[in-house]
This record gives structure tokens, sequence and C-alpha cells, in this order.
């Protein structure tokens, strides 16, 4: 009997993880780019002398996306998405590039909550920030976060370009939200985002 409650267990938890890793798999797979390298291949100068012209700054740029929270950790537990409560956020937001070490970011971000018996939308979070610019599309963003719900903290986000193309880039993030406040204790998380930023 012990045995049968055990393995039921752990197939329950084998299934709790497998579901949001495989979600992850198949929206990846529908955002990536097609032909992504092979048009840079044939949009390249043949003249090797020529060089891309530089951006011209300031610029403003659009994106949009969306995140999944993976994991929380509140009040001494971790609690994950895809259990009992599934939650995906939706950003849109206007980037101000002011160089191509630096630029701010506006985002705003509809979160949409899915319990046993209800669904909607159960915050809207404002959560401007710093954008820090290197090499090879990688930027840290410091946000702060404003959200409806009576959250406050603050994100830091680890931005990644990974395909480019003519019209869009597509991106990749990583972010650990700190939260305060809404009634409830202190929490930390970690989210992934996917998008794209308009060119």
């Amino acid at each position: 009997m012990k045995k049968n409650v055990l393995n039921s267990k752990k197939a329950i938890v084998k299934n709790v993880t497998l579901k949001p890793i495989l979600m992850l798999l198949i929206i990846a797979a529908l955002l990536a780019p097609r032909k992504t390298f092979a048009q840079n291949m044939q949009t390249a100068p043949t003249d090797t002398t020529k060089a891309a012209p530089k951006p011209t700054y300031p610029r403003v740029v659009g994106y949009v996306s969306f995140i999944l929270p993976l994991e929380t950790f509140s009040a001494g537990t971790f609690t994950h998405d895809f259990g009992a409560t599934t939650k995906i956020g939706f950003p849109i937001g206007v980037n101000v590039l002011y160089s191509d070490k630096s630029g701010f970011s506006y985002e705003i971000t509809p979160t949409v909550k899915e319990a046993p018996g209800t669904n909607g939308v159960s915050s809207i979070l404002f959560d401007p920030g710093t954008m820090f610019r290197f090499q090879h599309g990688f930027t840290i963003i410091t946000r702060l976060a404003f959200a409806t719900d009576g959250q406050y903290g603050f994100t830091p986000v680890f931005n990644q370009v990974y395909a480019r193309t003519k019209y869009v880039n597509y991106f990749v993030a990583g972010s650990l939200p700190v939260r305060f406040g809404g009634g409830g204790p202190a929490t930390i998380g970690v989210s992934l985002q996917i998008g794209f930023i308009f060119n």
C-alpha cells in the first residue's frame, strides 16, 4: 500500500515538473524565427570595405512579449507556476535608447491568473527601468515595480537578443522579481520572458 502511494506521488511530481518544461519548449519553437541566418547571409554586402551604418541616438523601439513566473519563494515555501494556479503576463513596452551602452525602458504587464473555478486579469504592473547595454545583444535592466494589486518592489532583468531579422529582434530574458506589500509576505521569484523588439 505504501509503495503504491509513493509511486503515485512520484508520478504526480514527475508530471508537474515535465508540464512546464514541455510548454516552454513548444512556445519557444513557435516563436523561433525562420530562415534568420539565411536572410542575413543573403543580404550581407559583398564589399567588405563598407561598414554597417551606425544607428542614430536617441532612438525609440517598442516590443511585445509574454512572461512566465516559474518559481516563487515566500514565507519559507516555494510555489511553482502550472500547478493549482497558473499565471502568465503579457509585457508590452517602449525602450528609449540613448547610446550603445544605455537606455530607459517603460513596461506595462497585464497578468492573467487561472485557478480552479476562476480566471481573469489579476493585476497590471508598471515597471520602468534603466538599461545597461553590452555587446552581442546582452542587456541588464534594473526595474522598479508597481502593481495594481498593491505590491511594489524591484526586478533585475537579464536580457539577450538571440536572433535578428530586418524588422524584429527576438529576445529571451530571465528576471528575479522581488515584491513587498499587498497584504502578504515578501516574495522573490524567477521568471522567463520571451518576445520580440521592433526595429
